[in-house]
């Protein structure tokens, strides 16, 4: 503990990263304020009914995502996931249209006009979700009374304005966290409102325990079981494979000869190089067959989809669900990593794996390392993403606790809770203080 308040002292000392971390959480702050507004002429006292629907399903997974701004009829309803889609998308769309593959060769410039895009392409988004949103309000439990305003377009055209308003200046708050403060903007806001549920998940677990069904017990062991899952995600995102590298350095005579002195002599693929994007695309895909199955409701197929596929906890939805992780964990892992590219860096930086040729045969042996390392990150992934349909079938846990013991929400947790952490253990390593991730004798300078 004495560690830890000295370390907590020199963040502090740091005149720049005390600013950063300040801006970070005065801008996040900002963005739980804006979730907790509610939209102009809707009656917060008659929206309990909306929000007991969205605590289950898949609309719990949503509202989780917005931190209950969702289930709040909230001026920030529909979050940052936008911008995610529209990032998504762009992303998608450069390996197809030569203009955005253009765009990532230009280097600081061509990253700005993709921006530029993505922003443009997440109020086309927002547009279309917008009305979607306000029309399912009374589907979700919200009663006609509710509507101050009633549900014209007087009421409908400044809801939509304030709706994509909304999700602009979340996006904006992303952006000035990730160039003002500390960590990645946009994946901080997802977390912060995905742990402002936690509190009240847990409250709503206890009291289930505590109402005799399990006891205190019981509460201890699914915390203990809680932290080995987050101990399990965290060796998931840091998991990698070394390649080891051997480089050459040109001496007084104009040769070669090896240098035993290189900064770094691996190359590091990540077992899950993906994160939790193939969980994220999977998701999405995963709203087709309860929609289909409600299609065709008429037909026994159609029916036992409509049931199956639309209880997030059932065994069809998650045997499904871990088939398409896996599948999109190859293939996004195969359009993020490029072998070739590091293979061709490799070589002109006067590298080489051992044993192998540069160029073309080096990308290969990449290549086949990547696939084999694959298959168990995705395999992994997909074990976590499924968990809390296992622990609510086994230990009879709340729906809305049991969405922490894996999938989107934990992995995204401690995947920028990792990063976080290790921005704020550089700053202090230039400074020559002792660094967060790893414990060792003071180095500052007198």
């Amino acid at each position: 503990m004495k560690k830890f308040f000295e370390i907590v002292n020199n963040i502090w000392k740091i005149e720049e990263l005390r600013s950063r971390i300040l801006v970070t959480l005065g801008l996040l702050l900002v963005y739980r304020f804006g979730a907790q507004v509610v939209l102009p002429g809707i009656d917060t006292s008659q929206l309990a009914e909306l929000s007991s629907n969205t605590e289950q399903g898949i609309l719990g997974i949503l509202n989780a995502f917005t931190g209950g701004a969702f289930a709040n009829a909230s001026v920030f309803a529909l979050g940052i996931m936008p911008y995610i889609s529209a990032s998504i998308v762009v992303q998608l769309m450069g390996i197809a249209i030569p203009y955005l593959q253009k765009l990532d060769k230009e280097g600081e410039s061509g990253r700005k006009t993709k921006t530029q895009i993505t922003r443009w392409l997440t109020i086309a988004i927002c547009i279309v979700q917008a009305p979607a949103y306000l029309y399912s309000l009374g589907a979700l439990g919200v009663p006609d009374s509710a509507f101050l305003l009633g549900k014209g377009l007087n009421f409908i055209i400044p809801s939509v304005i304030i709706l994509v308003t909304g999700c602009v200046f979340a996006m904006w708050l992303g952006e000035k966290i990730t160039d003002k403060g500390i960590g990645n903007g946009i994946s901080l806001l997802i977390m912060i409102g995905i742990i402002a549920t936690l509190p009240q998940a847990f409250v709503q677990e206890s009291a289930s325990r505590l109402n005799g069904n399990g006891g205190p017990m019981l509460i201890l062991v699914e915390v203990i079981l809680w932290f080995a899952v987050i101990l399990a995600s965290v060796l998931l995102v840091m998991a990698v494979r070394r390649i080891p590298v051997q480089y050459a350095r040109r001496t007084a005579s104009g040769g070669y000869e090896k240098n035993v002195m290189g900064s770094r002599q691996y190359i590091p693929l990540k077992l899950n190089a993906s994160g939790v994007m193939p969980i994220i695309f999977a998701q999405a895909i995963m709203f087709a067959p309860g929609l289909l199955g409600s299609s065709f409701n008429h037909t026994t197929v159609g029916q036992w989809m409509e049931v199956q596929f639309q209880d997030i906890f059932g065994l069809a939805y998650n045997i499904l669900f871990a088939l398409l992780i896996i599948i999109f964990t190859y293939f996004y892992t195969a359009i993020t990593v490029p072998t070739n590219k590091m293979a061709d860096d490799l070589k002109r930086s006067g590298g080489f794996i051992p044993g192998i040729r540069p160029g073309k045969e080096t990308g290969d042996f990449l290549d086949k390392v990547m696939s084999l390392i694959t298959l168990p990150g995705s395999v992994f992934l997909a074990l976590l993403a499924v968990l809390p349909a296992v622990v609510v079938k086994l230990m009879n846990i709340q729906p809305s606790w049991a969405l922490f013991y894996g999938g989107t929400s934990l992995l995204i947790m401690v995947g920028v809770a990792i990063d976080t952490v290790q921005q704020v253990n550089a700053y202090l390593l230039n400074r020559h203080y002792d660094g967060l991730m790893k414990t060792g004798k003071n180095r500052k300078v007198a």
